[in-house]
């Protein structure tokens, strides 16, 4: 199993911003899944042809099985993460970002602004997590339990998670 996070930011990928994201990510997977897996760390620039070319080549070249990206994903003109990921997407699965933006709003009404999405490219699963530290966690937590059967519905590689931490849904038979 191997997993990607990228990190979208202008600022972190020419060292003006320490990325806090990415490493919040791999600590929050190193709690949750028991199962063997490595991840990579990537930061790239905010910009719709830098994430695109990089979802296509970990997706096509890579054949990674999960790619999680953080930032881009709000307003600002530079935010084209979502943009993007329609480009790469061969099927969105629309109810990650729902569901991202229905659990941040019991936290802040400016939840409503973010554009998370997710989706498929061959046997990889992609999802756009928010950018802020505070609200990936909570976005992990409420997601994840359907990620281990997406990524076997796909064919990709197989996790397990720590009930304690995620109890991930599998279907019986």
């Amino acid at each position: 199993m191997h997993i990607v996070v990228v990190t979208i930011s202008d600022r972190a990928s020419k060292g003006i911003y320490e990325d806090l994201s990415g490493p919040l990510i791999e600590d929050w997977l190193t709690t949750a899944i028991t199962s063997p897996f490595d991840v990579t760390r990537r930061i790239i620039p905010d910009g719709f042809e830098s994430v695109r070319d990089t979802l296509i080549d970990l997706c096509d070249q890579e054949r990674v099985d999960l790619v999680l990206t953080t930032g881009g994903t709000g307003p600002a003109p530079r935010d084209e993460t979502p943009e993007a990921m329609r480009a790469v997407l061969i099927k969105e699965l629309l109810g990650f970002g729902e569901l991202m933006r229905r659990i941040s709003l019991d936290q802040t009404p400016t939840a409503i602004l973010s554009r998370q999405t997710a989706g498929t490219r061959g046997r990889t699963l992609i999802i756009n997590l928010p950018g802020k530290p505070a609200a990936i966690q909570l976005c992990l937590d409420a997601v994840f339990p359907a990620i281990p059967y997406c990524l076997h519905l796909i064919g990709a590689g197989e996790i397990e998670t720590d009930p304690n931490v995620i109890k991930s849904f599998k279907p019986v038979g």
